[in-house]
C-alpha cells in the first residue's frame, strides 16, 4: 500500500541543497553479529511517564503555545490537521468485530476505517490539547470507545500489520486523553482491548520484511506505557534490539548487514537477496531501499517513534540508535531528491519517503546537535507534514523543531 502524503509537495529546488552527501560503500571485512540481552539500564522505567507515547507534556505544551502565538512551524502544521476531515467534530466511527485485511489491504473489511479512526482520535485528543475544547475530547472517547465496545480480532494475512499500524496509533490518542483531559470512564475497557486484542497478534514480532516488525515494535512500546506494564515495554525493547541493526546497515557492521537472530538467513546470497538484490552497503542502506522508499520511510518512522518514546520514558534509546536512525535519513533523503548512483538498486529508486523526518531529525539534529544537512532539506521543504493515513500523523505540529 502506497502512502498518500499530506503535506507541502517537496520542490526541485531543494535537490541543490542535497547534493554530495554520498556515503562510500564498505570495504572493511566482518560477519553478521547478534545483539546482547536488553541491559539493565535499557529495561522499563520503575515509574512510566504519561503522556508519554511519542510525544511529552512538555511537547504538547510547546505545540498549544506556539499555536496560540502563531509561531512556526505548529501554526501552519496545526492549521493543516484542523482543516482534515479527521478533525471534523461531526466524524463518525467506523467499529467493526472482525477487521480483514489481505495483502496490501485487499480485501479491506475495516482496514482502512480502523486505521483512520485511530488517526481521528489521535486528531481530536491534540485538537483538545491545543483549544482546551471539550467537544475534541468527548469525540476522541466516542472514537475510542466504538471501538473497545467492539473489535475481537483481526484476520488474514496482513492482519500483523493492519493491528500494528492501528496500535501505534491509539495509545497515542489514550495517553492524552486519559491523562491531561482525564474524564474517560471507559479507559479500563480500552486498555483491556489493547491487552487482549492487539498486543496478542503482535507481541511476537515477524521475521517479513522489516517494516513490519519496527512497526509492531512501535505499537508494543506504546501498548506498555498506556497499560504500565513493564513486561509489554521490555518484549518491545528486545524485538527493537534486535531489529533494528538488522534494517540499517552501518559500515561497522562489517562485509554484509546484520542478521536478526534466528531469520535462517546465513548465506551471503539469502542476505544480499533480503536487502532485494542490493550486493553493495554504506552507510544508512536500509533492507527495504530498494524495494521501495515508501515501505523504508515507515521502518524509519517507527525506529524514531520508539526512541522517542523510550527517550521520554527516560530509557533513552538514541544513544544507542541514533546514528542508524541518523544514516538511515540523510540517506533516503538525498536520493529522495536526487538521482541514485548505478551501484544503487541498479540506478533507479522508487521514492516516496513521506512524512516520516520530523521526530528523528528534531532528536538528532535539534536535541543532540548532529549535523543532518540532507535530512533538514528535506523536512522543512516538506512542513507541514501532514498523514500518510497509515500510522504517521501531524509530526510537524508535534515535533517540529520542539526539543522541550
Amino acid at each position: 500500500m502506497r502512502s498518500r502524503f499530506l503535506g507541502s509537495t517537496l520542490i526541485a529546488a531543494v535537490g541543490g541543497l542535497l547534493a554530495g552527501l554520498l556515503a562510500l560503500p564498505a570495504s572493511a571485512a566482518g560477519t553478521s553479529a547478534a545483539p546482547d540481552a536488553v541491559p539493565a539500564s535499557q529495561a522499563a522505567p520503575a515509574t512510566f511517564t504519561h503522556p508519554g507515547v511519542g510525544v511529552s507534556r512538555a511537547q504538547l505544551d510547546t505545540m498549544r503555545n506556539r499555536v496560540d502565538a502563531g509561531t512556526a512551524p505548529q501554526a501552519a502544521a496545526y492549521s493543516q490537521m484542523k482543516a482534515s476531515r479527521y478533525a471534523s467534530l461531526s466524524y463518525t466511527p467506523h467499529p467493526r468485530a472482525v477487521v480483514e485485511c489481505g495483502s496490501y489491504s485487499n480485501p479491506d473489511y475495516g482496514c482502512t476505517d480502523e486505521r483512520e479512526d485511530a488517526i481521528a482520535a489521535y486528531t481530536h485528543a491534540l485538537a483538545w490539547y491545543v483549544t482546551r475544547d471539550p467537544a475534541h475530547a468527548t469525540k476522541a472517547i466516542q472514537i475510542m470507545d466504538a471501538w473497545s465496545a467492539t473489535v475481537r480480532d483481526h484476520t488474514n494475512s496482513n492482519a500483523p500489520l493492519q493491528t500494528a499500524w492501528a496500535a501505534s496509533t491509539w495509545p497515542k490518542a489514550a495517553e492524552i486523553i486519559k491523562h491531561a483531559y482525564g474524564n474517560w470512564p471507559g479507559s479500563g475497557r480500552f486498555g483491556t482491548m489493547l491487552r487482549d486484542v492487539y498486543y496478542p497478534e503482535i507481541r511476537n514480532g515477524s521475521d517479513s520484511n522489516g517494516n513490519w516488525e519496527l512497526s509492531m515494535t512501535q505499537a508494543i512500546i506504546g501498548i506498555g506505557v498506556f497499560l504500565d506494564d513493564k513486561g509489554i515495554y521490555d518484549r518491545a525493547v528486545s524485538l527493537y534490539r534486535n531489529r533494528v541493526p538488522a534494517f540499517v546497515y552501518l559500515t561497522s557492521d562489517g562485509a554484509l548487514p546484520r542478521t536478526k537472530p534466528g531469520d535462517g538467513r546465513d548465506t551471503r546470497d539469502e542476505i544480499i537477496g533480503y536487502w532485494h538484490n542490493q550486493s553493495t552497503f554504506v552507510n544508512g542502506l536500509a533492507q527495504e531501499t530498494c524495494r521501495d522508499f515508501v515501505h523504508t520511510g515507515y521502518g524509519i518512522a517507527a525506529m524514531s517513534q520508539v526512541a522517542e518514546t523510550s527517550r521520554i520514558q527516560g530509557q533513552d534509546l538514541y544513544p544507542e540508535f541514533g546514528e542508524r536512525i541518523r544514516h538511515a535519513l540523510g540517506f533516503h533523503a538525498t536520493y529522495e531528491l536526487n538521482s541514485p548512483p548505478a551501484w544503487l538498486c541498479g540506478g533507479s529508486v522508487n521514492r516516496g519517503l513521506g512524512p516520516v523526518t520530523e521526530v528523528g531529525y528534531n532528536a538528532l539534529h535539534n536535541r543532540l546537535g548532529n549535523a543532518m544537512s540532507n535530512t533538514e532539506a528535506y523536512t522543512r521543504a516538506g512542513r507541514p507534514m501532514g498523514t500518510n493515513n497509515l500510522f504517521v500523523a501531524w509530526e510537524t505540529l508535534t515535533h517540529g523543531d520542539n526539543v522541550s
